[in-house]
């Protein structure tokens, strides 16, 4: 007669008194990929839809080309903001001092000058309301949040007002967007839904 096998242990990682700090996210073993840290909480990511790989990968590209040589565009990389938050923006620019060897996992949020966050049906809280405070109290100047309107980029763009410490929006683009900070940039957004429908 055989015993039925015994049910796993879960394999989750128990918080300490107080939540996980930015220094446990490299240090805890099995995390998720794009694993974040929101007031001491683990956050796992669900998987990509294909319009937030593709806006993704479409800003990361296009930022890169257009940015200064003293920035640096990077995709999907973890930010300092404090002990119990390290959040991970879908695409970020820095200042190229910062990026100093090919192990780092982390920028300093001082170096970041503006965060992209892309929309997901599990993120909107966080990419509408959490991340948008977080980001202005840690003085990040520029934060585009791209939302999927029926498969179509629009991009709600704010830059830090000084004497508030809020954002303020500057902007949301359909089709084209045309700024000049934090340097210049005219984009087509019309190209990430034409991907889409060459895909098809």
């Amino acid at each position: 007669m055989s015993v039925a096998p015994k049910a796993s242990e879960p394999t989750w990682p128990i918080p300490p008194e107080g939540g996980w700090t930015a220094d446990d996210l490299d240090e805890l073993p099995n995390l998720p990929p794009h694993t974040e840290l929101i007031d001491g909480s683990l956050v796992f990511v669900s998987p990509q839809t294909l319009f937030h790989s593709r806006a993704v990968s479409f800003f990361a590209w296009q930022l890169q080309s257009l940015a200064p040589q003293d920035f640096e565009v990077i995709r999907e990389f973890t930010i300092d903001i404090d002990r119990q938050n390290r959040p991970e923006p879908d695409v970020v620019v820095v200042r190229e001092d910062v990026v100093e060897d090919p192990e780092q996992t982390r920028f300093p949020v001082e170096a970041v000058v503006l965060a992209v966050e892309v929309v997901s049906p599990d993120s909107e809280a966080r990419d509408r309301e959490t991340k948008p405070i977080k980001y202005a109290r840690a003085k990040i100047p520029h934060y585009w949040r791209v939302e999927n309107e029926k498969g179509l980029a629009a991009v709600h763009a704010f830059e830090l007002e000084p004497t508030t410490g809020t954002y303020t929006s500057v902007g949301i683009f359909r089709e084209r967007m045309k700024m000049s900070v934090p340097f210049p940039v005219d984009l087509d957004l019309t190209k990430i839904r034409a991907r889409r429908e060459e895909s098809q």
